[in-house]
């Protein structure tokens, strides 16, 4: 998650000099892209994951002519 990172970092740079435009070099913006396609990736199957967890699973277990 560096590119996350160095785009925070930049953002927070142009907001404490009143910076009114922020411009990323190609590299960092394929790399921000790519760190955002993860992260969004990664809460999906959680979110998945998480309503597979939710769901009842029922068990019946029969003991036939076992006393």
């Amino acid at each position: 998650m560096i590119f996350v990172k160095k785009f925070l970092d930049k953002m927070s740079v142009a907001e404490s000099k009143n910076i009114r435009d922020v411009v990323l070099p190609m590299q960092d913006a394929r790399g921000l892209r790519d760190d955002l396609t993860k992260l969004l990736g990664d809460y999906y199957q959680l979110k998945s994951d998480e309503n597979d967890s939710e769901k009842v699973i029922e068990v019946e277990i029969k003991g036939g002519s076992f006393k």
